[in-house]
């Protein structure tokens, strides 16, 4: 840390902070170098004594801690150093109280370092003491320039916070808080130094063994959904009462000041800078390094010495999951850990990662957890469409917990607008609503789980298939693929046993929406032709976790979608060049790549003047403004967007007078809008025929 900054005292740059503090100077901009660049040349002799890929690893740290566009400039960089710094070195030297070394006779040698870029390829040689150097050189100047520790907590041992909850169940009994443990946390808690993937059923304490296997470390937890998240945070910071813990994810800002009283601006800046002794995420958050971004290395370098969770693998798009993988090799190369947990796994993951080249499969251990004298589910397959079933969904609806899931949103719409027409006891759950109301109905969607007394139907697309913990009685679905099911099937009878012999989930198979977009159509199809041996029959968990793995072995996947997108991801990662990409390019690559955020038109219509307020807003209010609109925002896929989307006519002005558009990665969408605020209730996003692939 000594010497990174130390190309601060070039004289161009001592010039700005001069005219920052509001003197009248004249800069030198014909001399002027990012300082990065000129650090290196003012390194002690001492570091000369190190092994050669040492101090390559060094100087590169240093050169680079700020990612630039533009390249070092060996001409303008001899010219600095000859003109300026090394002229004035003895006052540098007594300035930073060290003793550096006239490095003149070592200028091409120091150059040569810096132009020569240690990359990922480079994994067998230095490349892991770089991305440690140069990680956590990032992590310490950033925590540093945002005044935040760049460690809380670090004693912490998980153990102790799953121990406080089962305290009261071993005192009960009279025996040691670990004999209360179930089969899945003891085994979580003995491997906990160890690489695992864990497949186990819902209900078996997943969250509790994360905990356990986590233990003292520091640790990432990641889930496929915001909601997820949330709960998961909440529940630790509420009820668990451990303050410490981090949120992390496009909203996460939003959340945090609506659900904390005090202290969100605390956690939410030591989630934002990693410090958080624990951090509940979303992948496209910390786990973008497979993309070789610029400044890649603040987060592999951070998850050498921590342990990362990632839950519900099969719930990410093949994609996503190939960028999954490559990130666990690259964890384990710089010496993280890591712990995969789902009900159920697809093969074809599994297969992959024990053919890495850089995880030996003794590496990681597999195991799973199934109960199959817990009866949750008797299933049964319908040979007709969903939405002809509407009359049998309002009949138990009368006494029942009713939970309806559709493909797409159009068809969510199709079956809501239905069931309406019939009764009051229905909702609507999907996608397309902005972000504001969006957070207001998966509240209003977890209440009615709890409430023991309610009754009715709510209508929703897969986004409530992942780790949502809602428990209903009766479920009726689209056909889709087996996993995606079986994520389904977790939302009914999800922390009960059931005893009737009448099904409590019905498969609707006739022309399922989203096949061919959505669902890879030979995927969905060979799932229905699994499951017809148990129609009328209960599903035994053993059976679920089964059928998924044979579904998704590679020999069974030749000539599906699924497996060219996961194989072409995995080919498309290699092509990846070091520091080619942003960061923002990064995230949005994880993201989906298909994204566009935009504001439905009435919306814009009733919140127009949020926008003019940004015109003329300081640097502060611009951040909270910015923070409201986003929350008046939909994701949407470019492809359903086009031709439907206008630009914001809002425009900024520079300190020069010079116009530029406010928020440009913003559209307004031309596409009414329904939701009432104080029924909280309404259809969202009013879609047509051109935008039926929502999900």
């Amino acid at each position: 840390m000594d010497y990174h900054d130390a190309g601060k005292a070039h004289e161009p740059f001592q010039l700005k902070i001069l005219k920052a503090l509001g003197e009248e100077v004249t800069l030198m901009k014909d001399l002027e170098v990012p300082h990065n660049y000129l650090s290196p040349f003012l390194l002690p002799e001492a570091v000369f004594a190190l092994p050669k890929q040492d101090y390559q690893a060094l100087i590169q740290a240093i050169a680079f801690h700020h990612e630039r566009n533009v390249e070092p400039d060996s001409q303008l960089i001899k010219k600095a150093l000859y003109e300026d710094l090394w002229p004035k070195l003895t006052d540098i030297n007594e300035h930073l109280a060290t003793e550096g070394a006239n490095l003149e006779e070592r200028f091409n040698r120091i150059l040569k370092q810096m132009k020569k870029r240690i990359k990922y390829s480079d994994h067998k040689t230095n490349y892991v003491d770089y991305v440690l150097l140069k990680g956590l050189l990032h992590r310490l100047d950033h925590a540093a320039s945002a005044h935040v520790p760049i460690e809380v907590d670090a004693e912490q041992d998980f153990k102790q916070l799953v121990d406080q909850g089962f305290a009261k169940i071993a005192s009960d009994k009279g025996v040691p808080v670990e004999q209360v443990y179930r089969e899945l946390q003891k085994y979580a808690h003995k491997h906990r130094k160890e690489n695992v993937i864990i497949i186990a059923q819902t209900g078996m304490g997943k969250t509790e063994a994360a905990l356990l296997w986590a233990s003292n470390s520091k640790t990432f937890f990641t889930l496929p959904l915001r909601v997820s998240i949330n709960a998961l945070f909440d529940r630790i910071y509420s009820k668990m009462n451990y303050k410490n813990v981090g949120l992390l994810h496009s909203s996460s800002m939003d959340y945090l000041t609506e659900n904390l009283e005090e202290d969100w601006e605390v956690v939410s800046e030591q989630s934002r800078h990693f410090a958080s002794k624990l951090l509940f995420t979303t992948i496209d958050q910390i786990l973008k390094f497979p993309f070789l971004y610029r400044e890649y290395e603040k987060e592999l370098a951070t998850m050498a010495y921590s342990s990362l969770v990632i839950d519900e693998i099969q719930a990410y798009d093949p994609k996503i999951a190939a960028v999954l993988i490559r990130a666990l090799e690259m964890i384990y190369l710089v010496g993280g850990r890591f712990l995969l947990m789902t009900a159920t796994l697809p093969s074809i993951y599994l297969e992959t990662l024990r053919e890495s080249g850089i995880i030996p499969p003794e590496a990681f251990q597999v195991k799973t957890f199934v109960d199959d004298t817990v009866i949750r589910h008797r299933i049964e397959l319908v040979e007709k469409s969903i939405v002809d079933d509407v009359e049998e969904m309002i009949r138990l609806a009368e006494t029942k917990k009713v939970l309806v899931i559709a493909n797409t949103v159009k068809q969510a719409m199709e079956l809501y607008g239905r069931i309406k027409e019939k009764t009051e006891k229905v909702r609507v759950f999907h996608s397309m609503y902005i972000q504001k109301h969006r957070a207001i109905i998966e509240k209003e969607l977890l209440a009615f789980d709890e409430n023991e007394q309610a009754t009715g139907i709510w209508v929703t697309t897969q986004l409530v298939e992942a780790s949502i913990d809602i428990d209903f009685d009766v479920l009726f679905t689209e056909a889709a693929t087996l996993d995606s099911l079986c994520q389904r099937f977790g939302r009914c009878y999800r922390r009960r046993q059931y005893k009737k012999t009448v099904p409590n989930i019905f498969i609707y198979t006739v022309e399922p929406s989203g096949t061919g977009y959505i669902y890879d159509k030979e995927i969905l199809e060979r799932s229905i032709t699994l499951l017809k041996s148990f129609s009328g029959e209960i599903l035994p968990e053993s059976e679920k976790v089964r059928l998924v793995s044979e579904l998704y072995k590679r020999d069974n996947l030749k000539g599906t979608e699924f497996l060219k997108k996961f194989d072409g991801a995995l080919e498309q990662l290699n092509t990846f060049d070091d520091y080619t990409l942003s960061n923002k390019d990064a995230q949005r690559l994880l993201r989906d790549i298909q994204a566009e955020l935009v504001i439905p038109c009435d919306v814009y219509d009733n919140h127009s003047c949020l926008f003019e307020q940004l015109e003329q807003a300081d640097k502060e209010k611009r951040t909270e403004l910015r923070r409201k609109i986003t929350r008046l925002t939909v994701s949407l896929r470019k492809t359903a967007a086009r031709g439907r989307t206008r630009k914001l006519p809002h425009k900024g002005k520079k300190q020069n007078g010079e116009e530029y558009d406010l928020l440009p990665w913003i559209q307004i969408l031309d596409l009414k809008y329904e939701f009432n605020e104080v029924s909280k209730t309404g259809a969202g996003v009013l879609l047509d025929q051109e935008i039926d692939n929502q999900i």
